[in-house]
């Protein structure tokens, strides 16, 4: 189990990286910020102005530089997940952030779920109103190597109309949108699960894409995220059975009272270049 934790890893409180680092607008209907930057990397937001019925797509680019990573929407060991914040004078509400398929990083004893590379989190927002908009935006993400550097950054955007066509910003979601896990289908999916009486092992049956026999075949790394803050990696017994896969997950301690029935799970799934998320139901 890992329950995210700022004390494994020491953290750098520097004026410089805690301050928010204020992006101006870029025209009067900018569709992409200026880079904030810092120490260990920068980022920016992208958006489109809103369709017919106010959706708004957009995302957050985040480059650390070579040797640093970020995190991912459960961080692991240590870290700090992404927060973004749209001030409610803006008229526009966040609706989701999706997260491309992430890697597991080990270093000692730490854990990390994080990105190594460019990543952009592609961002679903709602506009309230009718006409221009304009998204006064705040992002918050750890940044690490040796030390972590908590990178706050403030972004104001004014969107012009879905008229204008914006060749590089829809590059920009597309790419984002095709590093997505793929949903669940019928040749890699989870096709069974189940908690056990005690609560501490998670029961899972896997379809795995390419079939054929399973020896010699690397387990799948599998992320079960359950409470806010708590995510699962290790396995006991994993067997490949064809295209099929059975293992145990080992579940930790959780939250104090906290009741499974009714909630709802997810679960990663990286298989070679392959990735899979879903949701597990509990009745």
């Amino acid at each position: 189990m890992m329950i995210i934790s700022l004390a494994p890893r020491r953290f750098l409180i520097a004026a410089v990286s805690m301050a928010a680092a204020l992006v101006p607008f870029s025209t009067i209907h900018a569709e992409m910020s200026a880079w904030a930057e810092n120490d260990g990397g920068r980022m920016r937001l992208v958006a489109l102005a809103p369709d017919a019925a106010g959706k708004i797509r957009a995302a957050l680019q985040i480059e650390p530089k070579p040797g640093w990573i970020t995190y991912w929407k459960e961080p692991g060991n240590s870290g700090i997940p992404p927060q973004i914040t749209i001030t409610p004078e803006s008229g526009v509400s966040l609706d989701a952030i999706a997260y491309p398929v992430p890697k597991h990083f080990f270093k000692g004893g730490i854990e990390d779920i994080a990105y190594d590379a460019p990543v952009t989190l592609p961002l679903s927002l709602t506009a309230a109103g009718k006409g221009p908009v304009a998204i006064d935006a705040s992002a918050f993400i750890g940044i690490c190597k040796d030390i972590c550097i908590p990178f706050q950054a403030n972004f104001q955007l004014k969107l012009g109309t879905a008229m204008q066509s914006h060749p590089e910003e829809e590059a920009i979601l597309q790419a984002a949108d095709a590093s997505l896990p793929k949903p669940p289908s019928v040749d890699f999916g989870v096709t069974a699960h189940a908690m056990s009486p005690d609560r501490k092992t998670l029961s899972l049956t896997l379809a795995l894409p390419g079939g054929g026999p399973g020896e010699g075949k690397a387990a799948p790394d599998i992320i079960v995220t359950g409470p806010s803050g708590y995510a699962f990696t290790k396995q006991i017994g994993g067997k490949r059975d064809g295209a099929a896969f059975k293992v145990d997950v080992p579940i930790g301690k959780l939250p104090k009272d906290y009741d499974i029935s009714g909630k709802q799970w997810n679960v990663l799934v990286i298989d070679g270049e392959k990735a899979m998320e879903t949701t597990l139901a509990f009745e």
